[in-house]
């Protein structure tokens, strides 16, 4: 099984909650294989260029793999994908990563991919970050960054989310705003527009990825079962 894991936005915590993710599947003692198709930032590191979304992944899933099968595009610049890729000379090859995704989910239980930017993030002059979803016949798990304007990017994502007919799994309630007063009031209106259940709720004060606090997906076992 492939889930994929999208945002309404950029900067959502999309990373955040995939560990969050990963970290409950594996306590659960299933093998969780983990991939980030596309990354667009890198630090410089002892192995080489990395990326820190990347590699936050890899450090809690239990089926090892090497760092090009998780990150088969580690491109430098922090930018849209399209425009990573085009400042490198690249293209994105959609096939190239259904094959690797396919290595990886078949030494697992759960492969989890974290795609970048929003669910309509480009690839390239005509495919997005959809159509790689679509390609890997993913679930999608959608992370609803809470702040003022969620609504309407959350609603928006599912619709498109609907024409482009995958499978809506769940969606995860990320506080990314300690001042939004409304964010109880938000999630309510969500659960009842959304038609898919509410996975968790993640805490503003957190820490980063790895940090060893815990956050919990409190109904992980939907997006496996349904």
């Amino acid at each position: 099984m492939i889930l994929f894991i999208t945002g309404t936005d950029t900067e959502v915590g999309k990373t955040y909650c995939g560990v969050a993710l990963v970290s409950t599947l594996v306590r659960r003692g299933l093998r969780v294989a983990v991939m980030k198709p596309v990354a667009c930032g890198v630090d410089a590191t002892p192995e080489g260029p990395r990326n820190a979304d990347a590699r936050a992944l890899a450090a809690v899933a239990n089926v090892a793999a090497d760092y090009a099968e998780i990150n088969p595009y580690c491109l430098a610049l922090p930018a849209s994908p399209h425009l990573a890729a085009a400042a490198e000379g690249v293209r994105i090859d959609l096939e190239r990563l259904r094959v690797g995704a396919a290595r990886l989910q078949a030494r697992s239980d759960v492969l989890i991919v974290e795609g970048a930017g929003g669910w309509f993030a480009p690839l390239d002059e005509r495919h997005t970050m959809a159509d790689l979803a679509a390609t890997l016949d993913a679930r999608v798990i959608l992370v609803v960054g809470l702040r003022l304007g969620c609504l309407n990017h959350a609603l928006l994502t599912a619709a498109a989310l609907r024409t482009s007919g995958v499978h809506f799994a769940g969606w995860i309630a990320n506080h990314v705003d300690p001042g939004f007063a409304q964010a109880a009031a938000n999630i309510t209106t969500l659960e009842q527009r959304l038609a898919a259940p509410l996975l968790g709720r993640v805490a503003f004060d957190r820490g980063p990825p790895n940090s060893g606090h815990e956050v919990t997906i409190t109904d992980a076992s939907y997006c496996l079962d349904k």
